[in-house]
């Protein structure tokens, strides 16, 4: 075991060398607000800012290298996961050794009356990830080979978002939002687990990621709506097709499907959100359309000696090909104390109907995945913060299940995380 954790560190050290490339900003780490040459205050179009134009909570800590030059405010910010992955029963797979990542570049300078913020989310996990992707019990979408992807969490596309978002005040209550990009999120689900602090400490995908936010990721999104003090309402037209398993390219097709989004910040700790969209032909091997709901509350709090970050999500697909209902329901939790510890769960419970894509029929399945783990920061200052991390994972199922999967299989991962420090205010 040790010598595949050893492997999976030199392997990936290409990765590290790119996050070590944008270090040179640390110097200038404010935490999500900066000073730039004449004194002025500037901070992202929304202090609510999650991924996409979703919002999240004001109150999350921020982990990002921050820089000012010539009235441009630069942002990068990321996570790194060196993990020994060891999923249970007879479909684990065995042990493997894989990286998580993701790096995000972001570009900020005022335009007119409003703002203008342009980002760029990369990962290498198509270089990073073991074949035919992660191994994951019970997870399902996607595609390997033309097959359904099965007990696997794809890797990510090498451009995850290519987007820019322009947010422009029409009063002092008011203000116009118009977001878009090649590759882009729509207004349709909470801030993508890749980006939620409740999710932080967790490497791997929810189950119900293809119930509740997979459109992170989507070729070809425009979103416009209207900030109205606490509360958002937006609209997004783009392309429902996932991605192919070229990780490296952006597969254009027609804005044929559509969401709306209500979204509420009713306090600095709080944010909610109810969407619904029709996704057409989102499946590359089902032939039908979806329509998909999700609603979801998240939770933040600073505590003296860290943070406690809670998410609840719903989510819940309809095929409209054969009248199926798929449920997703979420809880994730982590708390960070005494500065460098972190003590994380995740709790499913998910119906999944494609466990067993040759079969003749695919009835739905309730599973549960019950998570809970720890990380321990090994350094902690403003550029870096590198933790060593394990999670263990117990599973709930039919028993028609047990031949497949074992009576009882339990998954277990070792890893180490790092990503960019936290502003100096946060640090003892």
């Amino acid at each position: 075991m040790v010598r595949a954790f050893s492997y999976s560190l030199v392997k990936y050290s290409g990765v590290v060398a790119l996050f070590l490339c944008l270090a040179s900003a640390q110097d200038t780490s404010m935490g999500g607000m900066q000073m730039d040459e004449h004194g002025a205050v500037m901070q992202l179009p929304s202090s609510h800012a999650g991924s996409g134009t979703a919002w999240e909570p004001a109150s999350v800590p921020e982990h990002s290298w921050m820089l000012m030059r010539g009235g441009w405010e630069l942002m990068a910010h990321g996570v790194i996961f060196a993990d020994y992955n060891q999923q249970g029963g007879p479909r684990g797979g065995g042990a493997k050794a894989e990286s998580v990542n993701v790096g995000m570049l972001m570009e900020q300078h005022s335009l007119g009356h409003g703002t203008i913020l342009f980002r760029q989310m990369l990962s290498a996990e198509s270089l990073t990830s073991p074949h035919p992707g992660f191994p994951e019990l019970f997870q399902t979408g996607e595609t390997y080979h033309g097959q359904g992807l099965v007990d696997h969490q794809h890797p990510h596309n090498v451009f995850g978002e290519l987007s820019a978002l322009y947010l422009l005040p029409l009063s002092a209550k008011i203000s116009w939002e118009l977001y878009g990009g090649p590759s882009a999120e729509p207004a349709l689900g909470p801030v993508t687990y890749i980006h939620r602090t409740s999710a932080s400490e967790l490497p791997l995908a929810p189950l119900g990621h293809h119930l509740q936010d997979s459109t992170h990721t989507s070729f070809g999104v425009v979103t416009t709506g209207f900030v109205i003090e606490r509360v958002k309402l937006e609209a997004s037209a783009f392309n429902g097709r996932e991605p192919n398993e070229e990780r490296w390219s952006i597969q254009f097709a027609p804005l044929d499907s559509w969401s709306g989004r209500a979204s509420v910040a009713p306090a600095r700790d709080w944010t909610a959100q109810y969407s619904v969209g029709r996704l057409e032909h989102p499946e590359a091997l089902e032939p039908g359309s979806q329509s998909r709901q999700t609603a979801s509350v998240e939770y933040d709090h600073p505590l003296a000696a860290g943070n406690w970050a809670t998410s609840l999500v719903w989510g819940r697909v309809h095929k409209i090909a054969t009248g199926a209902n798929l449920n997703g329901y979420l809880m994730e939790s982590t708390l960070n104390f005494l500065q460098r510890d972190y003590a994380f769960t995740r709790l499913e419970l998910v119906d999944k109907d494609e466990l067993f894509p040759q079969a003749a029929l695919h009835p739905a399945y309730r599973i549960g995945a019950y998570t809970f783990g720890g990380v321990r920061d090994l350094v902690q200052n403003r550029a870096w913060l590198l933790g060593l991390g394990a999670d263990l994972t117990f599973y709930s199922k039919p028993a028609v299940l047990d031949a497949a999967y074992g009576n009882h299989p339990v998954s277990f991962q070792i890893f180490l995380r790092m990503r960019p420090g936290r502003a100096k205010e946060h640090l003892q």
